[in-house]
């Protein structure tokens, strides 16, 4: 997996960023004069005294006689006095050079030596050194910090694309199949760790909406039922009411008249019922609360971006506006038009919008056939559908819904054929 990897380069490079520490540490041992080099110099002075040439170049130092005098420097910059060697904590080392008369101890230019006492002073580099391999960890553990930064970061985007993402688009799509809208598929992306989660979530939405297409199927066939019934009903109940009319006017006696009038207060009670129980199988659809609330029109770009997901709809604008509206209702009103687009036009979508006489007005529109003119003001009806749609599933409640919902709403729902084409604008009140 990716994330095992990061964490892999991540450990490794903390790793050798403390053995590159530890390494250069361990330099500073380093920064010692070498004590060879020091004898080699101190011996080059005794020998070769006075023959400032023959002296070792091996380090850089200060040759001063007993009275503090400089008698030789290897270069500029060394410091002159003891006082000066003591403060820059020099090493400083002595030299003797004795002349007894009967040796007549000559120098390498063959001139007897005098006896001579006094100082070497050596430059302490130690500074210089710790500052090159100062500089040299600081280089190398900026380096690393910068890869680790940038593993860090390309961790934290690997979570947010293959966790918090995922994670986000799963939320909003409980969120549908909560409002009932089995429609819209989840999107599915395998090559994140929740691939196979989140292709189990779209089994479950295409299960419980086939349970909801026969769910829908059977009360349809319930309705038809009922339709069915109320309509033989009511035949043999006005032939029954048309008899007891004219059996009230011919009717010779109160009596009679009393009971024909009876028989047809019942059969207008039996017409009534029928009636009543006609209506109240598709009453429920007008129970659906609706809660709307100010908002600002910047959430409709993620309102129709979450409908389209198909990506028909091109690029457009949305004015800054406060508008009253229910996000939730408002959101399955555009899932209802876009879906409504993709299954009976079948092309790319317009989108516009403009700010008109108090209402922000949302224009969808298609290149389609359209519906006939006969047929566009009755879409709004409930379980009315086009002529187009024989050959689609659906139910007919799609723009009547949406029409509900924006009345609840405090705008409206208009439809119109563009020819060719077909639009539908939504006027979302503003506040």
């Amino acid at each position: 997996m990716k994330i095992n990897r990061i964490i892999f380069i991540l450990i490794i490079s903390i790793i050798l960023e403390g053995v590159i520490t530890i390494l250069t540490v361990g330099r500073i041992s380093d920064t010692k004069q070498d004590p060879v080099k020091v004898n080699e110099c101190v011996r080059s002075v005794e020998l070769n005294y006075g023959d400032t040439g023959s002296y070792s170049r091996a380090l850089d130092y200060v040759v001063t006689d007993e009275d503090g005098k400089v008698l030789f420097r290897t270069k500029e910059g060394l410091p002159k006095t003891l006082n000066e060697a003591i403060i820059d904590q020099c090493l400083i080392m002595d030299y003797e050079i004795e002349n007894e008369s009967s040796d007549h101890t000559e120098n390498a230019s063959g001139n007897p030596a005098d006896n001579a006492r006094g100082k070497i002073i050596f430059e302490n580099t130690l500074g210089d050194r710790l500052s090159v391999y100062r500089n040299r960890l600081f280089v190398a553990i900026a380096v690393i910090m910068v890869i680790q930064f940038a593993i860090i970061f390309a961790w934290l985007f690997y979570i947010r694309k293959s966790v918090l993402k995922p994670f986000e688009d799963l939320n909003d799509f409980a969120v549908r199949v909560a409002s009932g809208n089995l429609d819209i598929p989840l999107r599915m992306d395998k090559g994140h760790i929740f691939g196979g989660f989140t292709e189990a979530f779209d089994l479950m939405r295409s299960e419980l909406r086939k349970a909801r297409t026969a769910e829908r199927k059977a009360n349809e066939e319930k309705k038809e039922i009922i339709a069915k019934l109320s309509h033989d009903i009511k035949t043999p109940v006005a032939s029954i009411k048309s008899t007891s009319e004219v059996g009230l006017v011919a009717a010779g006696d109160d009596k009679t008249r009393e009971m024909f009038g009876q028989i047809n207060a019942k059969t207008d009670q039996i017409k009534t019922l029928v009636d009543n129980l006609f209506n109240s199988s598709v009453q429920e659809l007008t129970e659906i609360s609706v809660n709307p609330s100010p908002q600002n029109s910047s959430v409709i770009k993620e309102l129709i971006r979450n409908a389209d997901f198909l990506g028909r709809a091109g690029d457009y604008d949305i004015p800054d506006a406060r508008i009253y509206i229910d996000r939730l209702r408002l959101q399955q009103a555009f899932d209802n038009i876009f879906l409504n687009s993709y299954k009976y036009a079948d092309t790319a979508i317009s989108v516009s919008s403009v700010i008109e006489d108090g209402y922000l007005l949302i224009k969808i529109s298609d290149s389609g056939p359209g519906v006939s003119d006969v047929e566009l003001p009755l879409l709004k009806g409930k379980y009315r559908r086009g002529a187009n749609s024989a050959d689609k599933d659906g139910a007919g409640l799609g723009l009547y819904l949406t029409d509900y919902y924006l009345e609840e709403m405090g705008g409206y729902l208009t439809l119109k054929n563009e020819h060719p084409g077909f639009s539908a604008s939504l006027h979302l009140r503003l506040i």
